[in-house]
């Protein structure tokens, strides 16, 4: 059996130290995106280390358990945001994340897309759907109003998600690295 070897920590107390502040931070905003903290902690780890990472050492490195780093790594690659590398004359799996950061960024960004803002735009509307185009003349006036007000904000709504869906694609087509690009394109668009 190979011998692992330690993940290479810097030897300055200041770098070792701002990198475990940057492994806690991304674990923090982990419940901003969406994620739980480990999956946040695991790719934070990746992301800060220059050569790929074993299971094993993100066990050590981090003190979870295996099957918290196993479902975590599944959940990562799932992202596509982790990739299963491997290293000649070594049968063990080792992890790496993405370095580009814009690219990381738009795989990200698709998934959010995926899981919050279509279901969203599905759902108003389906709410726009449900309320009918227009009420019936035998209603009476405050139910019209009503109607008119709820038809009003729910498409506001729509229209304003459509909006960010529409900036979303447009800044999800950019070519990975072109971060001043999509710049630009948010700069027209506003």
């Amino acid at each position: 059996m190979a011998v692992m070897p330690d993940i290479p920590v810097p030897k300055t107390p200041s770098i070792a130290a701002a990198r475990r502040e940057f492994i806690d931070l991304w674990g923090q905003m982990a419940n901003h995106w969406g994620i739980n903290r480990t999956m946040a902690q695991i790719h934070a780890l990746l992301m800060v280390t220059a050569e790929p990472l074993t299971a094993e050492q993100l066990m050590e490195e981090l003190q979870i358990s295996r099957g918290n780093v196993s479902m975590n790594l599944r959940d990562l690659i799932n992202w596509g945001i982790v990739r299963r590398t491997s290293t000649p004359g070594d049968r063990r799996d080792f992890f790496t994340t993405e370095a580009d950061v814009w690219a990381m960024f738009q795989v990200i960004m698709r998934e959010r897309k995926k899981r919050e803002l279509d279901p969203l735009l599905t759902r108003l509307e389906e709410c726009l759907r449900l309320a009918g185009k227009k009420p019936e003349s035998s209603d009476s006036p405050a139910e019209r109003a009503a109607h008119e007000s709820y038809v009003k904000r729910v498409a506001e709504l729509r229209d304003f998600f459509n909006t960010f869906d529409r900036l979303f694609l447009r800044v999800l087509d950019s070519q990975p690295g072109s971060l001043s690009r999509a710049v630009k394109i948010i700069d027209k668009f506003l």
